[in-house]
């Protein structure tokens, strides 16, 4: 019996991207006006090739990953662990890095994306197809209105209910007081009326007195959810919550990963489960909370670190095989930056995003883009003859 030879991972390389944003996005921590990602291009013994990324938001103001340390955190521990091995066996790879670094979960995500991306075109088949099959070809995506000014955000969102792209909302609040916020939001919601969804992101920033005021107020306004409206670690508070209002309530950056999905089901703490790729650890991480949320009938939403084309290709592969969300996504990261990375966009109309075709997560990158708003020259790490 002839046996194919093993098709080996030869060479990873990583490269860090800055894209200018369409307008400053204002979130409770910082402002955005470039967004940072970190590509990686697997490429494998057979001749084919991966990418992925890795992207995070507002620098390290947001989380523990910064470009620069996902792209180092690959560069030193992750490649040269991975160059060598079996490139289709994902579950060996994910089983490695898992054991070799701690945390680090983007960085793993962006290396993980480039593998599943490199084994669907190998097999000729999408990454949906690889997690069971996409059972949508579209899903209802979201916009987040972050200019901080009601007249400009209520321009804004009109104008996309009028060209059918987005009808559904998210403000991001947190940087004003409760009361300036509350009344923000009661404004723009006033403007669109039955038209929108609108729903609040406050990143973290209200202490439990000062969410209680503000989840009582956005209810009273018609605002449908609040997401993470205090830090992470405070559970108790986010129950409380949680079960004291109608307003439905979301957790974010509570969740990096099932281990978290799993306590915050637990405590109760949570109506919603935002999942997000890159902050669970990788696709496969990112499917384990989506099933941890629908056992436990949770409402789920599809969650962007306002990745470029290439990240939200990628989620859009898982989400597109996840039967029910609740909630839509919000997977709307490459309307965001001023230029896109992708030879083909991905598609929104009639307030939704296409699911990519093709095999992989069914994008190619525009080499001259790459090269414009590449910041360095890149590292590769290649096989050493003889390993």
């Amino acid at each position: 019996m002839w046996n194919s030879p093993v098709t080996k991972i030869d060479q990873i390389e990583t490269m860090i991207l800055d894209i200018p944003t369409i307008r400053g996005h204002v979130l409770s921590m910082a402002t955005m006006r470039t967004q940072t990602a970190v590509l990686v291009i697997v490429r494998f013994s057979d001749g084919s090739d991966g990418i992925g990324e890795g992207t995070t938001i507002g620098g390290l103001s947001y989380g523990p990953e910064s470009p620069e340390g996902i792209k180092s955190a690959i560069d030193t521990y992750i490649a040269p662990a991975l160059v060598g091995r079996d490139a289709d066996n994902l579950n060996g790879a994910i089983q490695l890095i898992d054991k070799l670094v701690k945390g680090n979960r983007i960085a793993k995500t962006a290396v993980e994306i480039a593998l599943w991306d490199g084994l669907g075109k190998r097999l000729g088949v999408s990454v949906a197809h690889l997690f069971g099959g996409a059972v949508h070809d579209k899903l209802p995506v979201a916009w987040t209105l972050a200019s901080g000014n009601s007249e400009t955000d209520i321009a804004e969102a009109q104008q996309m209910i009028d060209i059918r792209r987005h009808n559904i909302f998210k403000l991001k609040i947190g940087k004003r007081s409760v009361r300036d916020d509350v009344a923000h939001v009661a404004r723009i919601k006033q403007a669109v009326g039955d038209a929108a969804s609108v729903r609040v992101d406050v990143n973290t920033a209200w202490s439990l007195q000062e969410a209680r005021w503000g989840l009582k107020g956005l209810q009273d306004a018609g605002c449908e959810l609040v997401e993470q409206p205090v830090p992470a670690r405070y559970r108790r508070a986010m129950a409380e919550l949680t079960s004291g209002y109608e307003i439905a309530v979301m957790a974010d950056e509570a969740l990096n990963g099932p281990e978290d999905a799993l306590a915050v089901t637990k405590a109760r703490a949570a109506d919603v489960f935002a999942v997000k790729v890159a902050q669970s650890g990788g696709l496969k991480r990112a499917s384990e909370v989506v099933a941890i949320a629908e056992a436990a009938g949770l409402g789920l939403y599809g969650g962007t670190m306002l990745e470029t084309g290439l990240g939200t290709a990628a989620a859009l592969q898982l989400f597109a095989t996840v039967e029910t969300l609740d909630w839509g996504t919000e997977f709307f990261g490459p309307l965001l930056l001023t230029e896109d990375i992708l030879a083909e966009p991905i598609t929104y109309h009639d307030f939704c995003v296409q699911i990519p075709k093709g095999v992989g997560i069914g994008a190619a990158l525009d080499p001259d883009k790459i090269a414009f708003f590449r910041r360095d020259t890149g590292r590769t790490i290649t096989a050493v003859a003889g390993e």
